[in-house]
């Protein structure tokens, strides 16, 4: 198994959302954070005074999948939220070694 975890831009959520819901992933955790990468936030003119924004926000998605479908969701969420500009985000991919579902006590990927 394999927890995807993507930071996308929060105007791609429902996008990447349907994309998936097309491809066939069934559930998501998504988390509104903010954080900054490369581009370090950004300077905006608010009431004729400059200020730095230091992070921008952002949406942490967590997809948990068995390894089949591992290229599948990647490049279902690469091509639904990229826009081809900086600051479109990151997929980071983990081994999972087990899960258990909660009400059931189901194990593996019977708990998906």
């Amino acid at each position: 198994m394999k927890l995807i975890t993507a930071i996308i831009k929060p105007f791609k959520l429902q996008e990447v959302r349907e994309a998936l819901i097309a491809a066939g992933i069934d559930g998501l955790t998504l988390t509104e954070v903010k954080g900054y990468g490369r581009q370090k936030g950004h300077t905006e003119l608010y009431r004729g005074a400059e200020y730095t924004v230091d992070t921008l926000p952002k949406i942490k998605l967590e997809i948990l999948i068995e390894d089949d479908k591992l290229k599948v969701v990647t490049e279902t969420i690469t091509s639904s939220a990229g826009t081809g500009k900086i600051g479109d985000g990151k997929i980071f991919i983990t081994s999972v070694d087990d899960v258990i579902r909660i009400r059931t006590g189901e194990t593996g990927g019977d708990a998906i």
